[in-house]
């Protein structure tokens, strides 16, 4: 969870998260044909092209995984505990897919701002959490109205500043809508059933009316929060997926990893033998050849040069568009995991944050009029440096502003500058004036589309067959198989290769 806010937000009295999660795009244009062949066994060719010449690909293995995010890599983890052969093939430089970091100038940029919880069962049996070197948020969100910020605390963590949110003065809400938020959160931990297992069909927005938060509690606090947790300010996210956020962020803290979100995937590359990954290794088409059960890849350097790699079995770890695009099903409209939704991440170093006593997620609640109709840019920041000084140099610090969307009409210069205008008005411009644009990350497909519509109603909604339902021996992985969060993204891998181990 989330996933990019591209993953997103902090714990308050009974919720937060985010993020984002998962597998990396590996695939461009596709074209899926039958080739030519003098044998009768079934073969399946990929084509791939890759920067380095003297590219060392096995010429036999086991499984090949297309894809080096979260779900590709464990994928790779689970394959190497089964002792299984195997090669991934990586699109790009880097491995982690959305799940990335990077550093600029001495600072440590997420590729979109996510936020690692601590209480993601599977991201636990997998990381060492302890060589990740957690830094807490602050358990709550400052959230502005008015033109002025109002807490929004977790009372079980930070009991002297919820009491005020009680209130009359308090205009996040209503007194009426903090015991709903204190209910809803009880329910969720009364109710130990994994949330994602059960019956659905109805919207966030449905499930908040039915619970009876008034319009104020919805427009100013729901919208900002899970609207950066789901880049969906609608509120048309399937509600299990509200009760998953609830039910996590009660159980859990919002973290940062001190090397930033990338060092997940840094730890999965770390106990993986390097000889079985290849980055910018870019599958442009798989071809189906009548052969035997077994499969062929064909692998096409850059240079000209084929090779080919013998294969039981693939596993398509890549972003929903991608996968299908490799299968060449773009064109059936009855699929609803090829769209998603995006973000925008704008980064500026400064010289102080706004509040360096509290590493605090900070949302914007007084802009959003019923039907989400927004008028501004941002819709929620923070000073990850705040929460741990390891994400700027030594003096400096590290402001994040989130977008939902991605705004097309400004270039980053320019986007960033508007961007600036407005958390002036937020914190003033004494912080904001030494504010110096470190870089503008433009992510549209940050997660799937998560609306019930698009995952189903049923108990295995957040459980996509691994199956490609197209070729044979070929299998899917990625957080559009499963949850949008990075314990979504690594189940799934995990999950697709005991099914095609089960395989005769």
């Amino acid at each position: 969870m989330n996933q990019c806010f591209a993953q997103t937000i902090h714990r308050f009295t009974t919720t937060t998260h985010y993020i984002t999660s998962s597998s990396s795009s590996s695939s461009s244009r596709i074209n899926r044909h039958r080739a030519t062949t003098t044998t009768t066994r079934r073969t399946r060719n990929i084509s791939i092209s890759a920067t380095n010449d003297d590219i060392n690909i096995p010429e036999e293995t086991d499984v090949v995984i297309i894809g080096g995010g979260l779900a590709g890599l464990a994928a790779a983890l689970e394959l190497t505990k089964r002792k299984k052969s195997f090669v991934l093939l990586e699109a790009t430089d880097e491995f982690g897919g959305r799940a990335r970091t990077e550093e600029i100038d001495g600072f440590l940029l997420d590729v979109g701002f996510a936020i690692y919880l601590s209480s993601y069962e599977e991201c636990a049996r997998v990381f060492d959490r302890e060589e990740l070197d957690l830094r807490k948020f602050y358990a709550g969100a400052d959230v502005r109205y008015e033109r002025k910020f109002y807490r929004v605390a977790d009372p079980f963590r930070h009991v002297s500043d919820a009491l005020p949110s009680l209130l009359p003065e308090h205009k996040i809400g209503s007194t009426f809508d903090k015991i709903l938020v204190g209910l809803v959160r009880f329910q969720t931990l009364l109710f130990r059933m994994d949330p994602l297992k059960r019956l659905g069909g109805e919207t966030i927005l449905e499930r908040l009316e039915k619970f009876g938060f008034s319009d104020l509690m919805i427009d100013s606090f729901f919208r900002p929060f899970l609207g950066g947790i789901f880049f969906n300010p609608e509120l048309t996210t399937d509600s299990r997926l509200f009760d998953f956020v609830m039910r996590s962020l009660a159980l859990g803290e919002n973290c940062l990893p001190a090397k930033g979100i990338g060092a997940l995937a840094t730890q999965l590359v770390s106990k993986l033998n390097k000889n079985t990954l290849f980055l910018n290794s870019k599958v442009e088409e798989i071809i189906e050849n009548e052969d035997d059960d077994s499969s062929t890849l064909s692998v096409k350097l850059i240079n000209g040069i084929n090779k080919t790699v013998r294969a039981k079995k693939i596993i398509l770890a890549v972003e929903g568009p991608e996968c299908y695009r490799l299968l060449g099903t773009m064109s059936d409209k009855s699929d609803n995991n090829t769209g998603g939704v995006g973000t925008t991440c704008v980064y500026f170093s400064c010289d102080k944050p706004y509040d360096a006593k509290n590493a605090i997620l900070y949302l914007d609640g007084e802009l959003y009029a019923r039907n989400n109709r927004k008028k501004t840019l941002v819709n929620n920041c923070c000073f990850p440096s705040v929460v741990s000084a390891t994400y700027a140099p030594e003096g400096k610090h590290l402001c994040s502003a989130s977008i939902i969307g991605v705004p097309e009409e400004q270039n980053d210069e320019l986007l960033a500058e508007a961007v600036k205008t407005e958390l002036s008005d937020w914190f003033g411009a004494d912080v904001t004036k030494s504010f110096k644009m470190l870089k503008v990350y433009r992510i549209p497909f940050a997660q799937p589309t998560q609306t019930p519509k698009a995952k189903g109603s049923g108990i295995n909604a957040f459980e996509q067959s691994c199956e490609s339902g197209v070729m044979k021996n070929v299998y899917l992985a990625g957080d559009h198989r499963d949850a949008a969060t990075f314990d979504g993204a690594l189940i799934s891998g995990r999950r697709c290769v005991e099914y095609i181990i089960k395989k005769p």
